[in-house]
């Protein structure tokens, strides 16, 4: 089964995944996953803005990179 990130995250919040959504959970879940994508993209911009020598089209690469740096 392949999730999006807000399912993943709601799944991990609330130890199950079900078509029984509680406003609470997608709130949370939703939360969550905006503030990941803004905290990669402020990491991304300042890793662009010090010259960092990463490959800025492997996304995948920077996620693992970015979770390593912030030991998520």
């Amino acid at each position: 089964m392949i999730m999006t990130l807000k399912e993943k995250f709601r799944h991990y919040l609330t130890g199950h995944l079900s078509d029984e959504k509680t406003e609470v959970d997608v709130k949370i879940a939703t939360d969550i996953a905006d503030n990941f994508a803004i905290g990669f993209a402020y990491w991304i911009r300042a890793c662009i803005l010090k010259g960092r020598p990463y490959d800025f089209d492997n996304i995948q690469l920077l996620l693992l990179i970015y979770k390593e740096e912030q030991e998520l």
